[in-house]
């Protein structure tokens, strides 16, 4: 018997319809609209149930980075699924491939990082730093140091936890958010400010209001400092080179933990392993998922660096938070699938030195559009800002919803981006090819071109 059922698109639309509460989702205006129903996909393209074909310019959700259709995942999972489909680590019990994927993992990131607290995904991983840097510094017989900062805009997730660490106030709206305890800053975004300032003297700028935050809350209050090396959802936001050095400076004045949030811009997105080696930094705890399977299963951790890792065995005691599928191991046979093929394809140096800079120029072609503000990118993860005016730069009022317009003319012309707002970015899988790559630019003027003209009507 099959697994899922053959049948129309209709059918599928309808019964998604009545059914499925999708995330994220405004389901009234779904049920207008309906569904477009996703049935496959192969290397850097999904399929719909019309037979579609898309370039999937967001890696499924800035994921699927080693693409679609890789026979060498599937047969690791099924493999593990019949050795071993499922054991917990609870109990004082592992498996062969939770100490496995642990080892792997300590190879690929900084030398600091020598254990891994596994999860589910990322809202999961943001939820265990969340309780992990508290009980340290209670621990260490500080146990004032409960604040933790984190940036306007930035997205961590949608747990309670997650949704209260990050800075988006449409989340805080809904469901008691955010927790005690947290605190944000302003985000790095030189475009969205008046530029007045250039964009090094920006960046100072804006890391400083951390070390403002610290002061103001007091030092001996605050645990930790949380945020993403480029900012995902909150759309693409790349600092300037003068901002991480600076927020490193001020953590280690102050003495508080740095936190990098992984879960985007980890294995390989920027062309190096990790954001935190991009930015040149050293936090303390890094957290992770997406990218660590390729998205094929749920996965997510914590990096835990030796400052927070020793205190937490040698004076802890039992710490008291775990999670069912913590280390699951197909979950993890994927991952080490992925992390192979990552190495022996050196996917991560194809984005730093061939597909990133190949993009990244291409990309920035996209600023001639007379709609095109500005346009920005890191390996294969960037932006670029629909305007009203270029000079004197005017963007569109947020009642126009003018992101909205380009992202459907993009995907009804087969190329999947996101928008954020007037926004839009992409992150393609890094198998892109230059032809692929060529395609993605000329669909997305077609429909810079396309948005201009419905606008203007």
């Amino acid at each position: 018997m099959a697994a899922v059922e053959n049948r129309t698109r209709s059918e599928w639309q309808e019964l998604d319809r009545d059914h499925y509460l999708h995330p994220f989702t405004d389901h009234k205006d779904l049920g207008k609209k309906k569904s477009r129903i996703i049935t496959r996909a192969d290397g850097v393209y999904i399929y719909d149930a019309d037979g579609n074909k898309i370039l999937d310019g967001m890696s499924g959700l800035w994921c699927v980075n080693t693409g679609y259709g890789r026979d060498e995942l599937v047969t690791a999972i099924e493999k593990q699924l019949r050795e071993l489909p499922y054991y917990n680590s609870f109990f004082q019990c592992a498996h062969p491939p939770s100490i496995e994927l642990s080892r792997m993992l300590v190879e690929v990131t900084q030398p600091q990082f020598n254990r891994v607290f596994f999860t589910g995904s990322g809202s999961e991983s943001i939820d265990t730093i969340i309780r992990m840097v508290r009980q340290y510094w209670q621990l260490l017989g500080q146990p004032n140091r409960q604040t933790i900062i984190a940036r306007v805009n930035a997205y961590h997730g949608s747990t309670v936890g997650g949704a209260s660490l990050g800075g988006m106030k449409p989340m805080h709206g809904q469901g008691g958010t955010p927790l005690a305890g947290i605190e944000h800053i302003a985000q790095p975004y030189w475009f969205g400010s008046d530029r007045k300032l250039s964009p090094e003297e920006f960046g100072l700028q804006t890391a400083r209001e951390l070390d403002k935050k610290i002061r103001q809350l007091g030092a001996g209050k605050v645990a930790a400092f949380v945020a993403e090396p480029i900012q995902g959802a909150g759309g693409v936001i790349i600092p300037p080179d003068s901002y991480w050095p600076e927020i490193q400076k001020i953590c280690d004045e102050h003495g508080i933990l740095l936190v990098t949030d992984e879960v985007i811009c980890g294995f390989g997105r920027l062309g190096s392993w990790f954001g935190a080696d991009h930015f040149k930094v050293k936090p303390d705890l890094m957290t992770f998922a997406k990218g660590v399977t390729s998205g094929y299963l749920p996965l997510g951790g914590v990096m835990v660096g030796d400052r927070v890792g020793d205190v937490l065995i040698d004076k802890g005691g039992e710490f008291f938070h775990g999670y069912t599928y913590s280390g699951h191991p197909a979950c993890c046979a994927a991952a080490i699938a992925t992390l192979h093929i990552l190495k022996r394809e050196k996917l991560v140096e194809r984005v730093r030195d061939d597909i990133g800079p190949y993009l990244q120029k291409k990309w920035h072609g996209l600023a001639e559009h007379p709609l095109v503000g500005e346009t920005r990118m890191v390996g294969l993860i960037g932006a670029l800002e629909l305007v009203k005016n270029k000079d004197p730069v005017t963007k569109f009022g947020s009642d126009r919803g003018v992101g909205t317009i380009c992202r459907d003319f993009l995907v009804n012309n087969g190329l999947v981006m996101r928008a954020v707002g007037d926004t839009i970015v992409v992150a393609p899988p890094f198998v892109l090819t230059h032809a692929e790559a060529d395609e993605l630019i000329e669909k997305a003027w077609k429909c810079l071109d396309l948005t201009m003209a419905a606008i203007k009507k």
